[in-house]
């Protein structure tokens, strides 16, 4: 196991004495009523090792001693570096049985999973917050339900939380941007994978982005904390039309040089990368893609952390946000079935 560790750049679990806490850092946990020993344990340890009372300490200290919102989801997201990946790891259980996957999950991650808790426990101040503010960013209006949670990207996710995130394209320069038609078909997406009819309208949206050429220079502004869909498509072999969606996510940090970085769940783990070599690695490989008729990226969309999500989000939800609801029936007749 050690081995295996080692091999990864990750230091074995309990082979190595956490360092101190520095004075000032001791003394806040203690007026927290946090041991000192064991939160320089936990600074130590990469976050997807945590327990749920560790989360909550952590995020307790970490809230006191780190007050730039920027800087906690840069810390956390980095903290997760090495978090093993698994693909659609997330659901209603135990709340709904339509989707079998858990609420949320610390040792794992997808991701939208990824960018979602990071951003929800750079908001919280305890494990409590936490799974709270979680299910605000996930479902519409923070209503638990599989009807309700934010399955498309441009159409869901990215609009209601525009009280977190903002789209940056509508201030970059023509020539940095296009745009592509999206087609949104809820009902047949929930029929084919749930099995529900649920009687949603056909939605057409038209998604402005950054082709892969131009992302550099686009991202030149980028700020920690920021978030990045990565635009996906592949061509149709009868009619050679492209069909695009956003097919990732992640989020932006600066590195030590300060260039813009990724971080990002993706087989097989959460990594670290230079946007710059995300983008040629894209640019290198289309011809070949395209070729065998496989998806690739095209682009990407970039969406900045506002300044103060939470005053945003007291102006909707009122003083007590954020506000979330349980389910209380089945979202259909055919759902019982």
């Amino acid at each position: 196991m050690a081995l295996a560790l080692l091999a990864l750049g990750l230091a074995p679990l309990g082979c190595q004495t956490a360092p101190p806490l520095a004075p000032a850092d001791a003394e806040v946990a203690e007026s927290l009523g946090l041991d000192p020993d064991r939160i320089a344990e936990l600074a130590d340890r990469p976050l997807y090792t945590f327990e749920r009372r560790d989360v909550d300490a952590y995020l307790r200290y970490l809230h006191a001693t780190m007050p730039d919102l920027r800087d906690r989801v840069a810390h956390l997201a980095r903290k997760n570096l090495g978090q093993p990946y698994e693909i659609y790891l997330l659901g209603e259980a135990p709340f709904e049985l339509h989707d079998a996957q858990p609420i949320l999950s610390i040792d794992r991650s997808d991701c939208v999973v990824f960018a979602e808790h990071t951003y929800a426990m750079a908001l919280s101040h305890d494990w409590t917050s936490f799974v709270t503010m979680l299910q605000r960013i996930r479902y519409e209006r923070g209503r638990i339900g599989l009807l309700t949670r934010n399955h498309y990207t441009e159409a869901d996710w990215n609009p209601h939380n525009a009280w977190l995130v903002e789209d940056l394209i509508d201030t970059l320069p023509d020539e940095l941007t296009a745009s592509y038609p999206l087609k949104v078909d809820r009902a047949a997406f929930f029929k084919k994978r749930y099995g529900l009819d649920t009687g949603h309208l056909v939605e057409t949206l038209e998604v402005g982005y950054v082709p892969a050429d131009h992302a550099v220079e686009a991202a030149a502004d980028l700020q920690n904390g920021d978030l990045i869909n990565f635009v996906r498509g592949k061509a149709d072999p009868e009619t050679g039309e492209v069909g695009r969606w956003v097919g990732h996510v992640g989020l932006i940090v600066r590195g030590d040089d300060g260039a813009v970085h990724v971080i990002h769940s993706a087989k097989p783990r959460v990594r670290e990368e230079p946007l710059a070599d995300i983008v040629a690695d894209v640019i290198a490989s289309r011809d070949q893609r395209d070729a065998e008729g496989k998806s690739r990226t095209y682009g990407y969309k970039f969406l900045r952390l506002v300044d103060d999500p939470m005053a945003n989000l007291v102006a909707i939800d009122g003083p007590l946000a954020p506000r979330v609801t349980l389910p209380i029936s089945p979202p259909t007749a055919a759902a019982t079935r």
